[in-house]
């Protein structure tokens, strides 16, 4: 059974279950597969008409697809031992990472001796290392993101790599506004790089010719509903029921657990895991959000080019002063070039730009001052996606743990990404976090 088939599955009456979850992203999914396999039954609830949540895909009329979320798996990723049906559907790569400097440089990711250090020159370096001792000795107490970061690398060297400035291009929040607990979760790398000792190492050292320990892969060519639908099929096996395009309505109690009411009709539980953004949860349960958490809208562009593109890297993160961008992915590095043309995707924070047209017209402006895409740059589409990832504004932790325990109170577990208000970069983190709060009491895993 397709998306579209479990779109059009109505709930006639009320339908028992023992688990409803809501969400169909991949915190949702490998909720359901512990649960399942725990012998629970499960409904799986998600206004989407598509399982993966988040990761949702676009394709023009030329060929070419194109996608929001995240591209790149690994074949040891946990969520592969829930899903084995995955992995052929998976795409080997060979990804590199670049990033756009100050200077104008694409360099390494994500920051380069050579050109964010040495390049400095003789007074750089000196105002670096001074910058670097100073932050150590007088600017010890840290409160949010750019003190986590000035303490490690200095005021000096974070403006120069253009740290400071990504920091704000992807959270939508100037540096001393992000929170210091997602900094450390996020930037530890900082750390790594400010050690004299490990500087030196990377400096001198030899790539190592040894194999990766795990092989990067993407997911199909055709996209991302090609690598859930074999999950959603297993699941429904295993007597998982999915309701897509459900149109969440509300979530009353009664003495036998709780009613969700959908666009059509209800289906109730003992008890509900929600993965969707808390705010959404609150409102189906008819809590008044107070503070209001809030998320990343995100506005992806979608271009084909023919010409010189002006790198090799296949990923660049723009931590460049100026442009409002902070990622572009080439698509065609992957899959192959469609008509001759390469193809790529830009993401874009809305809070920078007022819409998709000031959005395009920004990346090109950029990418023109800044030597890329010398050529034919055709826009094929743009997706707009709400909540992409929650707003980690200093405090947000903490009224986010605060309204997951009104939700706790209520009786909703609330967990994920978007129901956890956590830090989750990778399929991998996200699996993991989803075992570690339900796994124990949710059931055990199988050996599959």
């Amino acid at each position: 059974m397709d998306d579209a088939s479990r779109q059009a599955m109505q709930v006639s009456g009320v339908q028992h279950f023992d688990v409803i979850v809501l969400g169909a992203g991949i915190s949702g999914l490998v909720a359901a597969s512990i649960l399942a396999n725990g012998g629970e039954r499960v409904v799986v609830v998600d206004d989407y008409g598509h399982t993966g949540g988040n990761h949702m895909d676009w394709t023009s009329p030329e060929g070419y697809t194109f996608d929001v979320g995240s591209l790149i798996f690994q074949d040891d990723s946990p969520l592969i031992r829930h899903f084995p049906e995955l992995l052929p559907y998976y795409v080997p790569i060979d990804p590199s990472w670049g990033r756009l400097n100050p200077q104008g440089r694409i360099t390494t990711y994500p920051i380069s001796i050579r050109d964010d250090i040495l390049a400095a020159g003789p007074i750089g370096l000196v105002r670096i290392f001074a910058s670097v001792l100073f932050a150590r000795v007088f600017e010890r107490r840290m409160g949010n993101a750019r003190d986590f970061a000035r303490y490690w690398i200095g005021s000096y060297l974070l403006h120069r790599s253009g740290l400071e400035t990504y920091m704000k291009r992807f959270y939508g929040l100037a540096a001393e506004d992000i929170d210091l607990d997602l900094a450390r979760k996020r930037m530890l790398w900082i750390s790594e790089y400010a050690s004299v000792i490990n500087l030196t190492r990377r400096a001198f050292k030899r790539r190592r010719v040894a194999g990766a320990k795990n092989r990067q892969m993407a997911r199909p060519k055709e996209g991302f509903a090609t690598l859930y639908e074999p999950a959603a099929r297993r699941l429904e096996r295993d007597g998982v029921v999915f309701q897509l395009s459900a149109g969440m309505r509300a979530v009353e109690k009664t003495p036998n657990g709780f009613e969700l009411s959908l666009g059509h009709g209800v289906v109730s539980a003992q008890r509900i895991i929600s993965t969707v953004p808390i705010a959404i949860a609150e409102k189906l349960c008819g809590m008044v959000s107070q503070p209001v958490l809030k998320t990343i809208t995100l506005i992806a562009l979608y271009f084909s080019f023919s010409g010189e593109r002006g790198f090799t890297q296949s990923i660049i993160y723009n931590f460049s002063h100026s442009g409002a961008w902070k990622r572009l992915t080439v698509y065609s590095d992957f899959y192959g070039r469609v008509n001759g043309r390469e193809y790529f995707a830009v993401e874009v924070i809305a809070g920078h730009v007022g819409d998709v047209d000031e959005a395009e017209g920004d990346f090109r402006e950029h990418a023109c001052s800044n030597g890329m895409f010398a050529g034919d740059l055709k826009l094929e589409g743009s997706q707009v996606l709400d909540n992409a990832y929650p707003i980690y504004s200093k405090g947000a932790a903490e009224n986010a743990a605060n309204a997951i325990a009104k939700l706790r109170m209520f009786g909703i577990e609330s967990i994920g990404r978007q129901g956890g208000f956590n830090y989750q970069p990778t399929a991998r983190v996200s699996t993991i976090d989803v075992e570690a709060a339900i796994g124990a009491s949710g059931g055990h895993l199988g050996n599959r």
